[in-house]
């Protein structure tokens, strides 16, 4: 008989019972009981409470990397970040409601409410908010979003004066397609999420729950859907509804060859937007003129150091999936270009952007080049930007229609390289449109590849080959 076998208990995580062996867990293991994927984020934080515990603390908080002993009957309750700085989401969950986060807005999942014939459905609330700081929200508005059709009274008609109407809103979880939103404002508001959740289910709920004696209060746990690059919450995504949109960059990895004027602020562009993973690439120290045309503070130890140095810890605090090299692209780079889908040529010197062209088009890496040219021949400075888009495929015919200079200017040497924050900023701007209109996210009516803005007039000339 083997004594060593341990008595198994029965504990409850989040309102779900589990055997367990009549031990010490971990952290870890009780975390991983109610969020199975958990070991594979580390990131992820959570506050564990726990009741009817052994001895004479019975009750107590278990930290990251802490354990104790379980005994039959224990609870541990668990919160994330949101529901352990808000204690309307708290009380939410502690009532036993499905609450979960997606794209920003609060979800609470299990909603059971009756269609026309009296057929019992399940739906889900979704109300957006407005976040205070990283941890802290309040709601936004009286409006919920609504997963599922109208909601009908015992008699089948439908319950009246919810207002709203049919509707959508974009979300990451593939179990919620909302698609309508209801307008009950109380004479007074709601006081906050929890006053706002119950009064919604009160009125959606409460044919269903006496026809069928079902609850909403399910108390199952669902895990946030964020696998977001950013290391603070995108609420400007939810807030302007632009998530099915910004879904389009969810495996694009860009490169970005030279990291001066124009490159500095398509990587700034970039960095705000989700792409999954941004490679940056300049061999050059960041001094005092760099600061005065680029994005940022400048900060007094960034000076002598590598552009790619200072702008990697400036970004890597905003993002994941950031690496910045100090290096060029030579002829003999394709490693560092592997795997990459989208490239920018932000470079001054004709013969090196020659190199890092004939590279792209050799590994059939779309990309879009931009040049700047800029005199004060007549006194004000006046000139003309450029973004020129080549796909994959692309013959040199296209780089000579479009004009881009694949040799250093003779007179270089004696001529100002004259370059304007603002115009560097402008020219990234054309740059990162065309970007976002190849992938989808903005309209492109005329597909124009190569455009040229001229400062003296203000005017912009577009050729797509066609018109």
């Amino acid at each position: 008989m083997n004594t060593n076998v341990k008595k198994a208990v029965t504990i409850i995580v989040n309102g779900t019972a589990h055997q367990e062996p009549k031990d010490e867990v971990t952290y870890t293991e009780i975390v991983t009981l109610a969020y199975p994927d958990f070991p594979s984020h580390p990131e992820r934080t959570y506050s564990v409470t726990y009741e009817r515990g052994q001895g004479e603390k019975p009750t107590g908080i278990l930290s990251p990397g802490g354990s104790v002993k379980v005994k039959e009957g224990m609870r541990f309750s668990m919160l994330n970040s949101l529901g352990n700085h808000n204690p309307d989401i708290k009380k939410l969950i502690d009532k036993g409601y499905a609450v979960s986060i997606d794209s920003n807005n609060l979800v609470v999942r299990d909603i059971p409410y009756l269609d026309t014939n009296k057929a019992l459905h399940t739906g889900a609330f979704v109300s957006k908010l407005i976040f205070i700081d990283e941890h802290r929200v309040k709601l936004e508005n009286h409006v919920i979003f609504f997963c599922g059709t109208h909601p009908c009274e015992l008699d089948g008609s439908q319950i009246p004066n919810l207002g709203g109407g049919p509707v959508t809103l974009p979300l990451s979880s593939e179990d919620l397609i909302v698609q309508r939103s209801f307008s009950n404002k109380p004479a007074d508001g709601y006081k906050d999420l929890y006053d706002k959740v119950e009064s919604y289910v009160t009125v959606i709920c409460g044919p269903a729950i006496s026809l069928y004696n079902v609850t909403p209060l399910t108390f199952r746990t669902v895990e946030e859907n964020n696998d977001s690059v950013f290391k603070f919450r995108d609420t400007l995504t939810s807030r302007a509804e632009i998530g099915d949109l910004n879904a389009n960059f969810s495996n694009e990895v860009i490169a970005i060859i030279g990291l001066g004027g124009t490159g500095s602020y398509v990587l700034d562009f970039l960095a705000k937007t989700p792409v999954k993973e941004i490679r940056g690439f300049d061999a050059d120290s960041f001094h005092v003129h760099n600061a005065f045309r680029s994005p940022g503070m400048l900060n007094r130890e960034e000076l002598g150091r590598k552009k790619s140095e200072v702008y990697q810890q400036r970004y890597e605090v905003f993002r994941h999936g950031i690496q910045l090299h100090a290096k060029c692209i030579q002829e003999d780079s394709a490693l560092d270009l592997e795997g990459v889908k989208f490239a920018f040529v932000c470079v001054d010197k004709g013969t090196s952007r020659k190199i890092i062209i004939d590279l792209l088009m050799n590994m059939q890496i779309p990309f879009i080049d931009v040049g700047m040219g800029l005199d004060r021949d007549k006194g004000p400075v006046s000139g003309m930007l450029r973004s020129t888009f080549v796909a994959a495929g692309s013959t040199p015919d296209t780089l000579i229609k479009a004009s881009v200079p694949l040799e250093d200017h003779p007179d270089d040497v004696y001529r100002n390289n004259i370059q304007i924050s603002e115009l560097n900023a402008l020219n990234a701007s054309l740059a990162v449109i065309k970007y976002k209109q190849l992938t989808g996210f903005y309209a492109d009516d005329r597909n124009y590849h190569n455009v040229l803005f001229t400062t003296d007039s203000n005017s912009l000339l577009g050729d797509n080959g066609q018109d």
